[in-house]
């Protein structure tokens, strides 16, 4: 391996222009591909094969109206004011808007919600007055007789009424009349019998005319005809009239039987109407258990408001067609836009944490203070600007071509916005550290004098052998990460692993091809003066044993005080109380648990299985008792039945925790539920239950990575004292160093756990509440401080191992190889706790946490294990350091990770430029 990196640093020194030119061509083709095929990040965790996604996926199958996934958003007077009307009927316009989405399946406003508690507590009010009103021997069956009797009577009744309809109108029609006429005729016959009249005086006035004058003889004749004439036509008339009078008296009459069996339907239909209602709530015949079963049901039901008691903040429910973790990025997105952009006077709109997609940002202001750190660090130890540039350079190019060719794949691969966060740190880390390795051998050669070409080929087949092997490692122990068994897990290593990959290749070729062009001025003016006359330090006397005691004994006071939060560590997803205080899912979060709970945020879903054997009565008394068998528990709020199968042999229930969704306290009740430890009695043997929603699935997860830890650390482990045995040809050796490893990693996590889980310094770190430790960050941490421990120790301990075998005394070897291999490592680790500390201040819990964990685990691992209590505890060991069995000697690879072959063997090198 040397001897062919040997040759490709000498290969890319000479042709220096066209591997920058590759480099930077394959940064392009990683951003246009990015450009072109890149798609959304995702903070929602998948995780198959759960027993949450088992209970769901059975959900869907016999219930599904309840597998959809949901979210809330909460509506809050910015007066503190109840809502008004006008502001209630723009916050239920607005979530009829949202219900337009394709991904959303029902929106649930929580006024209409209130409003139905209430018809149902009037309802249940008026069952009651109606049910102690019925007699004492009410019996059901004998009152829906009744009204069937009414109702036959009355059909009677209209029956007769048609009858006499039809006769009216035959008696109408043989006197050529009808009953549209009847009105009219009347009319006329008023009209004749008033001209008869008016007839009858004029002719009276012409008689006492014709007596007064004398001449009535003359003319009694005729008007006693006219009389005759006016007194038959008067009887006709009166006859007509008395026969329409007649008419009209039974029209009259048949219309009140109308109106009256009118009256009687409508009596019947309320009656009928209330018997319903009643048969309804008896569902049997005993009236007080009607009442009783009414009463618990509203009871349960009412521990689901939606409605704060001072009516200033309103929790409303959005489902959707699919579970939330399928729901696409874009339609949330989308969905929290419009909730956020709406404009209801008066009233703040909160998203929920699973609405807000506020994914964190992959560079901050943070991040850029951190490698300006770095560069600070890397112009005092290379002395100059051009220097420092270098190793920069190469890791801004290796992490552009990492994460953005990662990002291009995030449209066909299920992505985290974590996982390129990750990326862009280890990248950023290990590229600043790997160039740094391999320009500080190369500084070191040109002062001694040897020629710039021999010296790049020769860093690149020593520095560079040892970067190759310590980003093997680092690799593995992030490929390994599929152990887990978790995609989403196996997606960060995989992603961090090719990162890393990449830094390692730009190490070896770009550094070499970029210190050619460089040429002498990586030096400082004043090394370039004396070149080839500077005298290596001679490190002539071992660490003094009393000074070896104290570094060991304060190296490992140092990391069993801060690991000691360790044993208190308790892992989960952060929610939404750990997000920035100015951030709507904080807020969302803090208004939701002040006006009813912090367990709303993060209810349960809760499946039951009933007896199959049971009546409709007797499986929902069972339901009702099972409900409030639940709510008694002391770990929960409310148990809201919220529906059921077909045949009523499975319920589902909303099941309220009292505490937030991180709690212990609702992790504890999680297991419970999974070991059957909920209920009690008899109850307990008619039921089984079983818990979904998302946060047992953040339970469950945590528990699956927990399992799987074990498995991981030893496998990081037993690879550590494998590779170092090969290494460095010792057994006590990579004892101590794992132990070292182990100690750091404790310590690490000790810190994690007092600043995110007990709120130590929480205001300095913008903690707003703290909460478990990410769930997966034992795993990334111990998985990338492997790796860079074994950096570490490499450049440490290889100078010990090779001294000790060119003759040097035990004790000694390490005191000279510790001052050869000290500085670099100091540097190294400098920068890589400066990136990583970059992104402690970031906004997200998640990259804040695992931000601080690397930070201090680099801090910690270079500073008190391998620049202290590993070189303390090798002199105190002495010759045991080195020993190694012979039979285990022999069969055991020469690994030469520092190229020392190259270096003894100078004919190795002139065959590999030759070659």
């Amino acid at each position: 391996m040397a001897s062919m990196l040997y040759r490709l640093g000498s290969i890319a020194a000479r042709r220096a222009k066209t591997v920058i030119a590759a480099w930077f061509i394959m940064l392009l083709a990683a951003v246009a591909a990015f450009a072109g095929f890149g798609g959304q990040l995702t903070d929602q965790i998948s995780v198959p094969d759960l027993e949450t996604s088992q209970v769901a996926d059975r959900l869907a199958e016999e219930v599904p109206e309840l597998a959809g996934g949901s979210a809330h958003t909460v509506f809050r007077t910015s007066e503190e004011e109840p809502f008004t009307q006008e502001q209630i009927e723009l916050v239920e316009q607005l979530l009829s808007e949202v219900e337009q989405h394709d991904a959303v399946h029902s929106t649930v406003s929580p006024f209409a919600a209130e409003a139905e508690l209430a018809q149902g507590r009037e309802e249940l009010e008026q069952s009651r007055e109606q049910l102690e009103d019925l007699p004492e021997d009410f019996n059901l069956a004998e009152a829906r007789q009744e009204v069937e009797d009414g109702r036959a009577e009355l059909e009677e009744a209209a029956g007769e009424a048609e009858a006499g309809w039809e006769e009216l109108e035959g008696r109408l029609s043989d006197a050529g009349m009808s009953l549209g006429e009847l009105s009219e005729l009347r009319a006329q016959t008023d009209e004749g019998l008033a001209a008869l009249e008016a007839a009858d005086e004029e002719l009276d006035e012409q008689v006492q005319e014709a007596l007064a004058g004398g001449y009535w003889p003359a003319v009694e004749d005729d008007l006693n005809s006219a009389r005759a004439d006016i007194v038959a036509e008067r009887e006709e008339l009166e006859t007509a009239a008395a026969r329409v009078e007649q008419a009209e008296q039974s029209v009259a009459e048949l219309e009140a039987a109308d109106t009256e069996l009118a009256e009687g339907r409508e009596e019947l239909e309320a009656a009928e109407a209330e018997l319903d209602l009643l048969e309804e709530s008896l569902e049997g015949d005993d009236p007080a258990v009607a009442v009783e079963r009414g009463e618990r049901a509203l009871e349960l039901a009412e521990g689901a408001g939606m409605v704060s008691d001072d009516e200033t903040t309103a929790v409303a429910m959005i489902t959707f067609e699919v579970p939330l973790e399928d729901v696409g990025t874009e339609d949330l997105e989308a969905i929290s836009a419009e909730l956020l952009a709406a404009d209801v006077p008066g009233v703040e709109v909160l998203p929920s944490g699973d609405l807000n997609m506020e994914l964190p940002h992959l560079f901050s202001v943070a991040e850029a203070i951190g490698l300006m750190i770095a560069a600070a660090v890397l112009v005092v130890m290379l002395g100059t600007f051009v220097g420092a540039g270098l190793p920069l350079l190469n890791a801004v190019v290796g992490v552009g071509i990492g994460v953005a060719g990662a990002l291009s794949l995030s449209a066909v691969v299920e992505m985290m916005s974590i996982t390129p966060i990750l990326g862009l740190m280890l990248g950023l880390a290990v590229g600043i550290d790997y160039s740094l390795f391999i320009i500080h051998r190369h500084r070191r050669q040109m002062k001694e004098g040897m020629p710039l070409h021999e010296s790049i080929a020769l860093a690149s087949g020593t520095a560079g052998n040892a970067v190759v092997f310590a980003g093997a490692t680092v690799v593995i122990a992030l490929l390994a990460l599929n152990v887990s068994g978790l995609p989403f897990l196996a997606m960060m290593g995989t992603v961090a692993a090719a990162c890393v990959a990449i830094a390692v290749l730009i190490a070896v070729t770009m550094t070499p091809a970029l210190l050619s062009l460089v040429g002498p001025r990586i030096l400082r003016r004043r090394e370039r003066r004396y070149i080839g006359m500077t005298e290596p330090q001679q490190i002539t006397t071992p660490l003094p044993t009393g000074k070896a005691l104290l570094m060991a004994g304060g190296a490992v006071a140092l990391l069993a005080l801060l690991a000691v939060p360790t044993l208190s560590l308790r892992l989960g997803l952060p929610d939404a109380s750990t997000d920035p205080e100015d951030s709507t899912s904080y807020q969302a979060y803090a208004a939701t648990a002040e006006a009813f709970g912090p367990g709303v945020n993060g209810p349960l879903v809760v499946v039951a299985d009933l007896p199959e054997d049971l009546s409709a009565q007797e499986s929902e008394d069972l339901q009702l008792e099972l409900g409030e068998e639940l709510r008694e528990h002391r770990h929960i709020d409310a148990a809201v039945p919220a529906g059921g199968n077909e045949d009523q042999t499975l319920a589902v229930y909303q099941v309220i925790p009292q505490h937030g969704p991180a709690s212990e306290e609702v992790e504890e009740l999680v297991h419970q539920f999974r070991a059957g430890d909920v209920l009690s009695g008899e109850i307990a043997d008619q039921t089984e239950l079983s818990v979904a929603g998302i946060t047992a699935a953040n339970v469950d997860m945590s528990g699956h990575i927990a399992d799987a830890m074990p498995l991981y650390l030893g496998l990081v482990v037993g690879l550590s004292l494998v590779l170092m045995v090969m290494v460095f040809r010792s057994l006590l050796l990579p004892l101590i160093a794992t132990v070292g490893f182990v100690g750091s990693v404790a310590a690490a996590l000790g810190t994690v756990v007092a600043v995110f889980q007990w709120g130590w310094f929480s205001d300095l770190f913008g903690i707003s509440q703290p909460g478990p430790v990410l769930t997966f960050l034992p795993v990334i941490v111990i998985g990338v401080l492997f790796g860079l421990a074994m950096d570490y120790q490499l450049f440490t301990a290889s100078g010990m191992r090779e001294a000790y075998v060119h003759g040097s005394a035990p004790r000694l070897a390490v005191r000279q190889g510790l001052n050869a291999g000290r500085s670099v490592v100091i540097a190294a680790a400098l920068i890589m706790t400066s990136v990583f500390a970059g992104f402690i201040f970031t906004p997200d819990p998640m990259v804040a946490s695992i931000g601080l964990g690397l930070a201090v685990g680099v801090l910690l691992d270079a500073f008190v294990v391998r620049l202290l209590l590993v070189p303390a505890l090798l002199h105190l060991c002495g010759p045991a350091s080195w020993w190694l069995p012979k039979w285990l000697d022999a069969i055991l690879p020469n690994v030469d990770v520092e190229g020392a072959q190259l270096q003894r063997d100078p004919q190795a090198s002139s065959s590999s430029r030759s070659a």
